[in-house]
């Protein structure tokens, strides 16, 4: 590759030109009850009106959300004109479909980005979108494109999207066969997590969200992971007032990973955020996206934490905390489709391209301290893997570790 330096100009002079530059962003989260309560002006405090006018907003409502709250566009319709000073709906509230398929179907993501178009929202406009992870992708990667990104509101209703991926700076959807391959980094304008709209959750989803509160609890705090396990029993009979901190504080390391972290926009190889992950989004494709991510997330994370332990890193015991934790959740630590190694290992490759750079995945030396390695041990992961689908077929054979 030629020097830059001597690379010559139209009149003849060498010339290079590099500069760096940086870009302010504000990172808002807010925790709340009821958002569209018409005393609760928490959402239309978050707007900024153009001048005199008030803010133009369109909204986008996840199936599930709307099917569990039949009169929601109601109550979006009373909330924006008890605050007219402040907001205006563009058009009543779009119904998008939720769960991976809103990411897996481009028709989801063309039709949102049509109805931006058709209620001519700009970049000083705001979509709201109301639902699970998946929707907050889909809706999210539109409005980032949108005229180069019109302003996102994102109100996450599910545990996995209030503790996780809700508060991130990541929209994409899914292309191609890979788990999010089209995607931004695209700030949000603000996240409300809105407790209410948990309690309609399926035990099911119920549960997914509290594979990510213990995946960040083991990287980043023994003491958050010890608070989890204490609270296990309550939260499995889904006790409100458990999840409320559990949700609380995992949005929060999440939200301080990304601003006071230095990589929002994951330029270092090292994403501590990931762990688990690289079989997580392996397992949802080799599953067909049976697997949701939260269920994926715990036996990606059960995978790494034994093979931690294969390795030398993590004591058996501290194996027997976290899969114990885990299982009481009521999360499955393993799944059939371990057993064909060879495509789960392909895994590995995937995960390095996505993220960009050497392949580097974080394992554990213990709880709260995280170490990335560059190189996985095949066999040794193999028979991770193994040693999870015979604990699981013998019913849970490490409580005699």
């Amino acid at each position: 590759m030629m020097d830059p330096s001597h690379q010559i100009g139209w009149w003849g002079q060498s010339e290079a030109d590099d500069a760096a530059f940086a870009v302010a962003y504000l990172h808002r989260l807010r925790f709340t009850r009821d958002a569209f309560d018409v005393t609760n002006p928490l959402l239309s405090d978050i707007l900024i009106t153009d001048g005199d006018s008030p803010a133009r907003v369109l909204v986008f409502v996840d199936g599930g959300v709307a099917n569990a709250w039949p009169d929601l566009d109601n109550r979006i319709s009373r909330y924006a004109s008890a605050y007219a000073d402040r907001m205006i709906l563009a058009g009543p509230p779009c119904t998008v479909a939720g769960g991976e398929v809103s990411k897996n179907d481009w028709s989801v993501f063309e039709a949102v980005a049509r109805a931006i178009k058709d209620t001519s929202i700009c970049r000083y406009s705001y979509v709201l979108v109301i639902g699970g992870g998946a929707v907050l992708d889909t809706v999210g990667f539109a409005a980032a494109t949108a005229h180069r990104g019109v302003r996102l509101v994102r109100l996450p209703t599910t545990t996995l999207s209030q503790a996780d991926s809700g508060v991130g700076v990541k929209n994409g959807i899914n292309a191609f066969g890979k788990k999010n391959f089209l995607g931004t980094f695209a700030p949000p304008w603000a996240v409300i997590n809105d407790e209410v709209f948990l309690s309609t959750l399926s035990d099911r989803d119920w549960r997914c969200g509290l594979s990510e509160a213990v995946k960040v609890a083991l990287v980043k705090s023994e003491r958050f992971f010890e608070q989890i396990v204490a609270g296990v029993p309550r939260l499995r009979k889904r006790d409100h007032s458990a999840l409320r901190p559990v949700i609380r504080r995992s949005a929060e390391i999440h939200f301080r990973h990304i601003v006071d972290g230095g990589d929002p926009f994951e330029l270092r190889e090292g994403k501590p955020l990931d762990f688990g992950h690289w079989s997580a989004h392996k397992l949802e494709e080799m599953t067909n996206f049976c697997l949701k991510h939260g269920e994926a997330v715990a036996i990606g994370v059960a995978l790494d934490v034994v093979y931690s332990a294969m390795s030398g890193l993590l004591e058996w015991s501290d194996v027997k905390r976290i899969l114990d934790c885990l299982t009481g959740l009521g999360l499955a630590v393993s799944h059939q489709a371990l057993a064909d190694s060879d495509v789960l290992l392909e895994g590995l490759e995937s995960f390095r391209e996505h993220l960009g750079g050497r392949l580097t995945i974080t394992l554990l030396n213990g709880v709260g301290r995280p170490v990335d390695v560059h190189e996985i041990d095949r066999p040794v992961m193999i028979q991770a893997a193994d040693w999870l689908r015979a604990a699981a077929a013998r019913r849970a054979v490490w409580h005699t570790l």
